[in-house]
């Protein structure tokens, strides 16, 4: 079973800089899709980065694009995401998932398989 474990979240001013970090562990199935989503309270889960390694896409929710990039680390088996330019509406648990298959649409959560429990973003104004 594949375990993922997020960190880097924390308190920031507006304007700021966080990286994410999602460290993964254990065995599974193979891994096509990886990104990250992200919770504000009352608000649904959205799809903020996430990229194919089989179709070599990467894909941005148009609030962050030029603000965040999605990377990652295949010997450290480790996902990252750089936050920039930071904004208050950005506050939200953020999540790193994983999928097993590939997608067209990766920012949708119904494609993966595997997810961490989250880190807490909070930017103050």
């Amino acid at each position: 079973q594949v375990q993922l474990v997020e960190s880097g979240g924390g308190s920031v001013q507006a304007g700021g800089s966080l990286r994410l970090s999602c460290a993964v562990s254990g065995n599974g199935h193979e891994i096509y899709v990886v990104g990250w989503f992200r919770q504000a309270p009352g608000q649904p889960r959205e799809g903020v980065a996430a990229m194919s390694t089989e179709r070599s896409h990467t894909a941005y929710a148009d609030s962050v694009k030029g603000r965040f990039t999605i990377s990652q680390d295949t010997a450290k088996q480790t996902l990252y995401l750089q936050m920039s330019s930071l904004k208050p509406e950005d506050t939200a648990m953020y999540y790193c998932a994983l999928g097993s298959g590939d997608w067209y649409d990766i920012l949708s959560m119904a494609g993966y398989d595997y997810w961490g429990q989250g880190t807490q973003v909070t930017v103050s104004s």
